[in-house]
């Protein structure tokens, strides 16, 4: 029998056991307690020796919260300065070894792009009086600041105060020479944050001297040049070295501005701005007024080039163009026999900046870019920006711009091509897809309609109930692809109504396929790259991969049906053409910050965009007004003295009279007081008919004259 007192020792044990462990944890916890105590007693001691009173107090307080403050400031401008430093691991010292003469479609010279522009002349070489007139006007303080000049930047703001205007800038020469190595033009607040980092990184890893040649050598002078070298060769005709002041100060100003001050464009324009650069001259104390007077009484003069203007934004486009064209090749020096028609470029560049003198304020917008593409592919016009002297950021080819309404010919291109018809009726009503319940323009809704009037009327949830119900979003990213888009286009729900960024030139792309038989593939800015020798390096009827068919007959011709009764009765009415049947969709973004007409005929696309750099709203500005007039001005000229070739799938070219009675009346029922296409033919006169009245017009030329007596008895009598 087991003893019963066993166990209960057994458990008194334990008992001892766990109070010693506590008493041990209570002891411990108590001399840790007391020893820190007195610890913090020593120390507390320790420091009142340095306790300071009255105004030292105040003092050290805010040296305290300074070193705070400045801590948490040095980690934020830390994740501030990280993007813009991610910018100078690109070989930024190398401008390539690619020399490229363009002409156009002609044979004519447009320009030059690469290190054909000159070689760089040593800062060393440069006359005294060339220096002197650039540093005086865009950076007196150059030798003394550490990339940003907070003096200068003072006095400029004062300046620009006292004369109400911008008419001074606080950019130094490093900040400008990063934003040309680095960074774009847009007016954007995380680019002048880069652009600050970017200066004293600049400042920091370059001498004074190498900051200052490369600023020469890589600015715009405009003309087409770069590089104040170029510049001297292509106004003066002379080296950098045989400069006199005069034609210096005349080089100096058109860093400000080159565009608008070159001279072989205005010249008056150009001597007023030299003559400003003399001033700043004498003012900044590098000559006397003694020294520039020469300079003022002779104006510099410049080769006579005409009223050239050089298609700066086709260039740097064709230029990436040529070298991925000839990289094969091996050869770098070469002539590119471009597609551009100056003629139509031209009239692009009109239109854009005639809309916007006489609407951009009205409509709160400032910029815009268009592409023309010929049916053939060949890309007859680019327009980047308005001003390339202001800005060489190409807003055609590399700003992503979200498309809008634009982009919904993708989404219904692929429903055709899926086995819908036009015809097709589908709920234009509520509808809600993953928490996303997306609303039309108008806030209300039509009921049951068909997909030809939901695009005509541009509804939103038409396209959205497509890709919920009938397609999913893959198969409209993969159409849009295979269409030339080259964008990265989201496959998130939202990107039926365009909310993907694109370009102009995917725009333009995208809808030739339409104009062109439902091909892809044919787009093209070089023809031919030859070298000085005359060997063709590149044909691109020869050498161009082959177009491919990316579009069914059935849906470019259900398709095209729908975007023709766009300008006539739908929301592009100002686009619409005299005569002419085009077809097109206008798009405009959330909060109205991108505006849109992309459209067509059988002989020309043309997309055109309007909005603002630093992407804010217009005042309401939708696809339908400026970007529609722009297009419809634009086309009206391109399409004189021209064949006028139909639409694919629409029989006549020229609009009926059936069709303009349509117009006529949606016009008198639903706008104020647009008028409607005229019917019958255009105004517009073929290519026979023009060849035919030219050679009239030479046979007048050539006529003998007519031997009249200088008083005829009739007439005397009369």
């Amino acid at each position: 029998m087991a003893d019963p007192v066993e166990p209960r020792k057994s458990q008194g044990l334990k008992a001892k056991r766990l109070l010693a462990i506590d008493a041990w944890i209570d002891s411990s916890l108590y001399d840790a307690g007391f020893k820190a105590r007195e610890l913090w007693e020593t120390l507390t001691i320790f420091f009142r020796r340095f306790r300071v009173t009255g105004w030292r107090r105040a003092a050290v307080e805010l040296a305290s919260e300074a070193a705070t403050l400045g801590t948490a400031g040095s980690v934020v401008l830390l994740a501030l300065a990280m993007p813009a430093f991610e910018e100078t691991s690109k070989d930024w010292r190398s401008q390539g070894d690619f020399a490229v003469t363009f002409l156009d479609r002609y044979g004519n010279e447009i320009g030059q792009r690469g290190i054909i522009q000159r070689d760089s002349v040593p800062v060393d070489e440069f006359p005294d009086h060339v220096v002197k007139a650039v540093l005086a006007t865009e950076d007196r303080r150059f030798f003394t600041h550490f990339g940003i000049d907070f003096l200068g930047l003072t006095r400029a703001m004062q300046e620009n105060v006292r004369a109400n205007s911008v008419v001074q800038g606080g950019s130094t020469i490093t900040q400008q020479l990063a934003k040309n190595l680095f960074l774009s033009n847009e007016r954007t607040v995380e680019r002048k944050i880069k652009e600050a980092f970017l200066s004293l990184w600049l400042e920091m890893n370059l001498t004074k001297k190498e900051i200052l040649q490369l600023y020469l050598d890589r600015a715009y002078m405009g003309g087409g040049t770069f590089g104040i070298a170029a510049a001297a060769d292509f106004y003066f005709g002379k080296k950098i070295k045989d400069l006199t002041l005069a034609e210096a100060a005349m080089l100096a100003g058109l860093f400000k501005a080159p565009a608008k001050y070159a001279p072989h464009v205005n010249l008056p324009a150009a001597r007023a701005r030299a003559n400003e650069v003399l001033t700043n001259l004498v003012q900044g104390g590098f000559m006397t007024e003694g020294q520039v007077l020469s300079a003022r009484l002779h104006p510099a003069n410049v080769i006579d080039r005409g009223n050239s203007k050089s298609p700066d934004y086709f260039l740097d486009w064709a230029f990436e163009e040529a070298k991925r064209v000839a990289e094969k090749s091996g050869m770098h020096s070469m002539v590119a026999r471009t597609t551009i028609d100056m003629n139509i470029q031209s009239a692009a560049e009109e239109s854009l900046e005639y809309h916007l003198r006489q609407f951009g304020k009205d409509y709160g917008v400032t910029e815009g870019a268009i592409v023309v593409i010929e049916t053939n592919g060949a890309v007859r016009a680019i327009v980047g920006g308005r001003d390339y002297g202001t800005s060489q950021f190409n807003r055609a080819t590399k700003a992503l711009r979200q498309a809008g309404s634009s982009f919904k010919p993708y989404v219904y291109a692929a429903a055709m091509e899926s086995g819908l018809t036009p015809d097709y009726v589908i709920s234009d009503g509520p509808i809600s897809w993953g928490g996303w319940s997306p609303k039309n323009y108008s806030r209300g809704y039509s009921g049951r309609t068909t997909l030809a009037m939901a695009l005509i009327k541009s509804i939103n949830t038409v396209p959205v109930r497509l890709a919920k119900d009938h397609l999913t979003t893959k198969p409209i990213k993969e159409l849009a692809k295979a269409m030339g888009v080259e964008s990265e286009i989201s496959s998130h729900k939202t990107m039926v109504l365009g909310t993907s960024g694109m370009t102009v030139m995917d725009q333009a792309t995208g809808y030739s396929v339409f104009a062109d038989n439902g091909y892809a593939g044919l787009r093209h800015g070089i023809t031919q790259l030859v070298t000085h020798s005359g060997e063709v390096i590149y044909d691109f009827e020869r050498d161009a991969a082959k177009p491919r068919r990316v579009l069914s007959e059935k849906a470019l011709a259900e398709m095209n049906s729908i975007l023709v009764q766009i300008p006539e009765i739908g929301t592009a009415r100002r686009a619409a053409l005299p005569g002419i049947r085009s077809a097109g969709k206008t798009g405009t973004t959330q909060a109205y910050r991108d505006a849109w007409y992309v459209g067509f005929t059988g002989n020309y696309t043309a997309a055109v965009w309007m909005g603002n750099d630093d992407f804010t709203s217009t005042k309401e500005m939708t696809g339908g007004s400026l970007p529609a007039m722009t297009w419809q001005r634009l086309m009206a000229y391109a399409h004189q003295n021209i064949d006028i070739k139909p639409i694919p799938g629409i029989e006549n070219p020229f609009v009926s009279p059936e069709v303009a009675a349509k117009a006529a009346e949606k016009n008198k029922k639903t706008a104020e007081g647009e008028a409607a296409p005229d019917a019958g033919r255009p105004p517009v006169l073929s290519a026979n008919t023009t060849r035919v009245l030219r050679s009239m017009t030479d046979l007048f030329r050539t006529a003998p004259m007519l031997n009249i007596p200088e008083k005829p008895e009739k007439l005397s009598a009369l």
